[in-house]
Order: structure tokens, then sequence, then C-alpha cells
């Protein structure tokens, strides 16, 4: 399985959202942003067609739960690389560190590639958890770390 490495200070960042459309639950604090959603904040991108914004009463906590064919979420690793992840929904919760992708869920880095039916990434403790469902694996593709190509044989032109 791929490591991942994130960078820390995205959750104290602020969040950053822009769609074509926005609606609002005010009652019960819900916030829909629907079509050509864009969510930032630092290094993060969330893409997606149709984001809910849910404030948890008690704490203040908000949850992102993003929908698409597939939504993606893409962020930069400390080392400069970026991690990939995309799926039919994405949940993400800043204030535990996590994102829980699920539905045809694929996570990509370095040329190698996870997928399963759930895949949970904690970017504070670098964990990732993939699960799949009863008839369904969870496959894992790793790529060499150094690809390096064999010298091209050149022909010498002949006089």
């Amino acid at each position: 399985m791929p490591v991942v490495n994130a960078e820390k200070f995205n959750v104290d960042q602020e969040i950053k959202i822009s769609s074509s459309r926005q609606a609002a639950d005010l009652k019960n604090k819900i916030f829909s942003y629907i079509d050509n959603v864009i969510i930032s904040q630092g290094s993060l991108t969330i893409n997606a067609e149709l984001v809910q914004v849910i404030t948890q009463n008690e704490s203040d906590n908000k949850v992102y739960i993003a929908k698409g064919s597939p939504a993606t979420f893409e962020q930069t690793l400390e080392d400069g690389s970026p991690i990939n992840l995309q799926a039919s929904e994405i949940r993400y919760e800043p204030h535990k560190n996590t994102v829980v992708i699920s539905g045809n869920a694929l996570l990509r880095q370095e040329g190698s590639e996870v997928s399963g039916s759930k895949i949970t990434y904690n970017f504070e403790t670098e964990y990732v958890n993939a699960e799949s469902l009863e008839n369904d694996k969870v496959e894992t593709v790793l790529q060499p770390k150094n690809k390096t190509e064999l010298p091209k044989k050149t022909k010498e032109k002949q006089e």
C-alpha cells in the first residue's frame, strides 16, 4: 500500500467553496452546493457535482459530503507529490482529520493504486484503510519507486 504523508497545515486553513448554485436549510444547518463544486483548503481540493455541509449542533464541527461521477479529492503531500482519491461519495471531516471515500473508491499515489468499496484516509496519522463488500476484493497495484529506462540503441551512420 502506498505511504501517505500529507501536509499537516491544511485543517487550520480556511475552506473556500464555489459552485453554480447554493441552497440552505438554516433550521437544520445544512448547506448544499450544486453543480461544478470546488472546495479548497490549503493544498487540498475536492471536486464534485453536489456537496452538503452539515454543521453538528453540539460541537459546531462541519462534515462535508461530496457526491459525483466520480467526486475527486486531491492533496499535495510533504514531498510535493499529489495523492488522488476518487469515488461516488467523499465524506470529509476536518475536525477528525479524515476523509472516507465510498462507491468505486480509488486512491492513487506515485503511480500506485488501491481500490475497494470504501477507503479511509487519516491525514494526521497518515493511515489508509481499504475495505470491500462481500463479493469484491481490495486491489493494490504497486509501481517501482524509480523506473529506469534502458539506453536506446542508436544506429551509427555508416559511410
